[in-house]
Order: structure tokens, then C-alpha cells, then sequence
């Protein structure tokens, strides 16, 4: 799933009807989350989040942009913070599965948008900035909305998209592209902010100001490049914090900034005893903290999510003040759908199978039986990781287990994704003769993309056991033969879908590639299986 955040400021804080019904016209969009809306008084102005996929999001900015467009007049407007539009800024914020350079392309198409059907002028910054001077918007937003119509005058102040003129009820906007921001505080054991200060001045990138060789006072950066941060006391929690936003999480994870802080606050004589966030987290930095502790522990990476999700709250201590719940701190597991099927006991999911419905069904049994393949591969690298007999293929079997992991849980979730994919194939029988064709065939190539997604990743997974069985413990060379027989059944039983979903389609192009496609994984796999078997009868003096 490919998730964005989108974070508009508007022109309004002190208005509630108006504020709540600009945030509402992004909310009314399908499939737009909405996470928070926080107004402040002095700046007269609210900073709006919500979450999606891509198209969602961008449908939920324009609606409103639009909204705001009606509800707000910027010729009565005054606050504390600078602006110069109704929605004054609109950043893009790539969360998951989608790269910084997709989101500049979605935040072109936003701008375009906005620009020739509501006939405002549309200004890029950062990552989506047309001209290098453009990426800062404080250099943008000079002279603020009293200086448009003359800003607005000059070639220099040319928007990106819109007219090249002064609309006085709304100004201008601009949009573009930052990297997720983290509002992360970690707590000390001292109630004294100055002495948060101390710490939050040797980790932040602009660090303090120091006394220089001539007498004269400066800079002297922090140890973390992307953090800014400031210590402070918060009475309810009884302790200081020293408080940061972590403004690229590719330069500074939060484990780091976490790791960074203990170090500063030990060398000054305090401990952390824990942190916490200021709303949500991707997945990605909760993982990757999982791994660098458990790393650090010289135990294994490749473990369950959850394990991993448990891993870094405990050593991050962010439980300490409030409870860590993965649905609602990690973004990404709050838009997550159930999964009915994959959350099913053994019992339950066999019983559902045995009975006397279309789904669960073959491809269904199939993914997991793959996943049970992965998991196997995974197991077989992590039983010796801890072992001082294996210390020189640690890195082997930890890079072993964590792709095993990941294939298991995707093939966990296509157990769902196959049921869901079926259905979508008897919904398009109903739709209106005109469109019925049409959308029969792609419901149909979408439901033959779940089993082939399955049939293409079982080749890996035999290679992963193959890999574990040559780095791991003899003991358990049964278990990597069964977790290449069980991707072998998965591949015939995945490939077996693909072809019957696709049997009256294939004259159908896309129909054929695909087709060819689960021929091909079908065939590796069957091939590496069938080795990798023998040498596991071999080992066992079998032949």
C-alpha cells in the first residue's frame, strides 16, 4: 500500500465552524484519513493532517483547498504567523511504499490542478521546487500577502502554475514535497530544563554557541545532522524532556537521536528513562529501531513484526508515560484493513476452508502455504544465530531470517488479498451491461495478480532455506526441505490459479504475460525444490 500525509495550513484559527468544515472537505473524500486539526489563536491559523494512497489524498487537498477558498477572505485575516493564502502551504509527505519523486509528481498534478480550475497562483517548494532559489518557503513568503500585488507584477515572483495575478480574497498557495517530521521527546531523570538544554544543545544539528578562539561567541554544531531541539519541564509528566522534531528520518533515525540523548545525558551525569512521540510513526522507524536494539543485543533481526514493534518500544521506553498502541501510534497500522482470514486459529481457517463456500479456496491455501515456507527458512537462520559457533555467519543468517520475515507477511496478507480479489470478480458480473466487460476482464486480471504475486516469490523462498541449510545447524536440515516442499505446493497451487482464472482470457495480452510469468516461477521453483530436497536426503544418508 502506498501511503501519503498531507499537511495543509490554513488562514484560520479562531474560527471553529471554519476550520472544522475545510478539515471535513478533505475528510469527505473515500479513503482520506483524517489524523489531527489543530488550531491556534495568536498565528490564527490550523495545521490540518490526513492520511491515504495517493489519489485519495490528492482529491481530499483539492476539496479543500476549495473549501477554504469559499470560507476564507485573506483581506480580513491577521496572525501571529506568517502567511500569504487561505491554504497557505499544502505539503506532500511520503509515509510508505512511495518514494520522494512520486510525490513531486503528485504534488505537480495537485498544483495543476488547483491552478486552472480554481484559477489560483501555485508556488513549488522543497523536493518539488521548479527553480533552486524556490525551496525555501520563507523565501517564497517574503513580504507575506501584503506584498502580492507587486510581488505578483514581476517575473521573477511568476507562479509555477495559476494566472499571474493578485486574487485578494485568497492570495496565493504553495505546495511541494518534505520528508515525514517526527515530533519525538526523550525524558531525563532531572526536573531542571536547563539541564534538558544541555543535552538538547549537544545533539541538535545547530548545537550552542561558544566562546571562539578570538573571544567572539559561535557555533558549534550538535552531534546529529536534520534534529532541531530544546529541553524543557513538564509538570504532569514530573520530569524534563528534551524535545525535537526529527525533520529527515533518512539522516537521523529516531533510535539514533534516542541513542544520542543517552550518551549526552550519561557523560552530564543524568539517565533517559524513556520517550515519546507526538503523534504517529511510519512503520519503518519502529522497525528499524527494532532491529538496531535487537542488533545490538547480538540477536537476531529476522523476528515477527510484532516482535520487533515490542523490541523498540521497550528499549525506546515509549510506554514510560502513556501506553504504546501499535493501531493507533504507527500510521500505516491505522490504515491497515482487517485481515479475517490470515487472524483466523488453524482450527477456524481449516474449518472456513472444509466448507461449502468459493472462498477460502486454492489460491488462498496456497499463499499459506508459502508463507508457512518462508517462515521455516526464517526459523532454520535464527535458531544458531545466538550461537558463538556461528558468530562469522551472523550477518548471513540475520539478512536470511529478515527476508524470510517479509515474504511470510506478505504472503500472510495475500491469504486475505485472494478472497477480497474473487469477490471483486463476482461484483463486476453486476455492474451495468456497458461497463460490464470491461470491468470483468480487469476484476479478472486482478484476481490472477494475487496467485502470481504467490507463484513469483516461491523461488526466493526455496533459495532462502537453500541459504539457511548451508549456514545453520545440521539438525535442521529437515526443516529446510520442508519449507522448500511447502513452497513447491505453493508455486503449483499459485500457478494452478493464475491459469484458471485466466483460461478463457488467453488472447488477452496482459493475460498472456502473465501466464508466461507464472510458467517460468513455477518451473524455477519445482527445480531448486527438487535439489535442494535431494541434498537434504542426502545429508540424512537417503539417496
Amino acid at each position: 500500500m502506498k501511503i501519503v500525509e498531507c499537511v495543509p495550513n490554513i488562514s484560520e484559527g479562531r474560527r471553529p465552524e471554519i476550520y472544522d468544515a475545510v478539515a471535513a472537505a478533505a475528510a469527505s473524500v473515500p479513503g482520506v484519513q483524517l489524523l489531527d486539526v489543530d488550531p491556534g489563536q495568536e498565528t490564527n491559523r490550523t495545521v490540518i493532517t490526513f492520511v491515504g494512497e495517493p489519489e485519495a489524498v490528492l482529491e481530499g487537498a483539492f476539496q479543500l483547498v476549495k473549501k477554504s477558498f469559499e470560507l476564507i477572505d485573506m483581506r480580513e485575516h491577521s496572525g501571529a504567523h506568517g502567511r500569504q493564502g487561505a491554504t497557505d502551504v499544502c505539503p506532500f509527505v511520503p509515509v510508505s511504499g512511495i518514494t520522494v519523486e512520486e510525490c513531486v509528481q503528485l504534488s505537480h498534478e495537485f498544483a495543476r490542478r488547483v491552478g486552472d480550475e480554481l484559477g489560483v497562483p501555485v508556488y513549488m517548494y522543497e523536493f518539488a521546487a521548479t527553480r533552486p532559489e524556490r525551496r525555501s518557503l520563507a523565501v517564497i513568503r517574503q513580504g507575506e500577502y501584503e506584498a502580492l500585488p507587486e510581488k505578483l507584477k514581476t517575473e521573477e515572483f511568476a507562479p509555477d502554475y495559476g494566472p499571474a495575478e493578485f486574487i485578494p480574497s485568497f492570495g496565493v498557495m504553495v505546495t511541494g514535497v518534505r520528508k515525514f517530521l517526527i515530533a519525538y521527546n526523550v525524558n531525563l531523570d532531572v526536573t531542571d530544563k536547563r539541564w534538558a538544554n544541555r543535552v538538547a544543545f549537544d545533539v541538535r544539528e545547530k548545537g550552542r554557541m561558544v566562546k571562539g578562539p578570538d573571544g567572539k561567541k559561535i557555533e558549534k554544531p550538535g552531534m546529529l545532522k536534520a534534529v532541531r531541539g530544546v529541553g524543557w519541564y513538564i509538570p504532569e509528566y514530573g520530569c524534563a524532556q528534551v524535545s525535537m522534531n526529527l525533520v529527515d528520518l533518512d539522516v537521523t533515525p529516531m533510535h539514533v537521536a534516542f541513542d544520542a540523548c543517552e550518551k549526552s545525558a550519561r557523560d552530564r551525569g543524568m539517565r533517559v528513562t524513556g520517550s515519546e512521540l507526538v503523534g504517529l510513526v511510519p512503520r519503518e522507524s519502529i522497525v528499524e529501531a527494532g532491529k538496531h536494539y535487537l542488533r545490538r543485543m547480538k540477536r537476531s533481526p529476522g523476528v515477527p513484526y510484532a516482535d520487533l514493534v515490542h523490541a523498540a518500544v521497550r528499549s525506546l521506553g515509549l510506554a514510560e508515560l502513556a501506553p504504546f498502541e501499535i493501531k493507533k501510534n504507527i500510521i500505516e497500522e491505522m490504515l491497515a484493513p482487517e485481515r479475517p482470514l490470515a487472524s483466523m486459529t488453524l482450527q477456524d481457517f481449516a474449518d472456513e476452508t472444509s466448507r461449502d463456500s468459493a472462498a477460502p479456496g486454492g489460491g488462498s491455501v496456497a499463499a499459506l502455504a508459502g508463507a508457512l515456507g518462508a517462515a521455516l527458512a526464517a526459523m532454520v537462520a535464527n535458531l544458531p544465530h545466538p550461537k558463538a559457533a556461528f558468530a562469522g555467519v551472523r550477518d548471513e543468517l540475520g539478512s536470511i531470517a529478515m527476508r524470510g520475515q517479509e515474504v511470510k507477511q506478505a504472503l500472510l496478507d495475500a491469504i486475505d488479498d485472494d478472497t477480497w480479489a474473487f469477490q471483486k470478480v463476482m461484483d463486476a458480473g453486476k455492474l451495468p451491461a456497458s461497463e460490464r466487460e470491461e470491468g470483468l476482464r480487469r476484476a479478472t486480471l486482478g484476481a490472477a495478480a494475487v496467485p502470481l504475486t504467490v507463484v513469483e516469490m516461491c523461488p526466493e523462498i526455496v533459495a532462502l532455506c537453500g541459504r539457511a541449510l548451508e549456514a545453520g545447524m545440521k539438525a535442521s536440515g529437515s526443516d529446510a526441505g520442508v519449507g522448500a516442499t511447502m513452497a513447491r505446493a505453493a508455486a503449483i497451487g499459485a500457478a494452478m490459479n493464475v491459469s484458471i482464472n485466466l483460461q478463457e482470457m488467453a488472447e488477452d495480452p496482459e493475460a498472456g504475460e502473465m501466464l508466461r510469468r507464472a510458467d517460468v516461477a513455477l518451473r524455477e521453483t519445482e527445480k531448486a525444490s527438487e535439489e535442494l530436497v535431494a541434498e537434504v536426503w542426502r545429508r540424512l544418508g537417503r539417496k
